[in-house]
């Protein structure tokens, strides 16, 4: 008798605790294989140093990755809770393609229908993006940025060939700038949101596991 391979595991990373504590208490049925929960830390460097860590054990050999969070989006008109799903990463290390972010979106909009899914470049920074700077990035082609995801991604690509996505819930725009998140309505609305997303995440990571035809 044939034994099956395991299936790859899914790893799905963060930086922050109130990011985490929206993931930990979401809605984590429906998995089609292992998954992994990982806080990088806030910044770039943290999120290179707790991805290449948490790959390099043998439980996680082949993983998918997807990072998440919330970010800052960059267009006029978007709003906290809107979703963004990464086409690619970039950051001054290098740009990461993601895989599958059609049936990202569907399932999403099929989550969360009436919230916008915004598509496009995300941009990652070492610091808090405000005010003008939002421009400037825009400028470039990027649709959001956070501190995290691009070095996720490029450091999971790094430690072997595999899947990745990013989908980052906005929780400040141009017209919508925050302080502190969780302590004003779009902060909640955004957390709200984060706790709803991980089926899509699992389908995406079922997907991966079908053969393509």
């Amino acid at each position: 008798m044939d034994v099956q391979p395991a299936p790859a595991p899914l790893l799905i990373a963060c930086a922050l605790g109130i990011e985490h504590l929206a993931l930990r208490t979401g809605d984590r049925g429906g998995a089609g294989g292992p998954v992994a929960f990982l806080r990088t830390g806030m910044g770039p460097r943290a999120a290179e140093r707790s991805v290449t860590g948490r790959l390099a054990g043998p439980a996680l050999t082949g993983a998918a990755v997807v990072a998440t969070g919330f970010c800052a989006g960059l267009a006029p008109g978007m709003h906290p809770g809107d979703l963004v799903v990464a086409e690619e990463t970039r950051d001054p290390h290098g740009a990461v393609p993601c895989v599958r972010t059609d049936l990202l979106v569907k399932e999403l909009a099929r989550l969360l229908p009436g919230r916008t899914v915004h598509t496009g470049p995300l941009t990652g920074s070492d610091h808090v993006v405000r005010g003008p700077e939002r421009s400037d990035l825009l400028a470039t082609g990027a649709i959001a940025v956070d501190m995290e995801s691009a070095a996720t991604l490029l450091s999971a690509v790094r430690t072997g060939e595999r899947p990745v996505a990013a989908v980052r819930v906005v929780v400040d725009a141009p017209e919508h700038e925050l302080v502190r998140i969780g302590t004003v309505r779009g902060g909640i609305t955004a957390f709200r949101v984060l706790r709803s997303i991980l089926p899509a995440f699992f389908e995406w990571h079922r997907s991966l596991l079908l053969p393509r035809r």
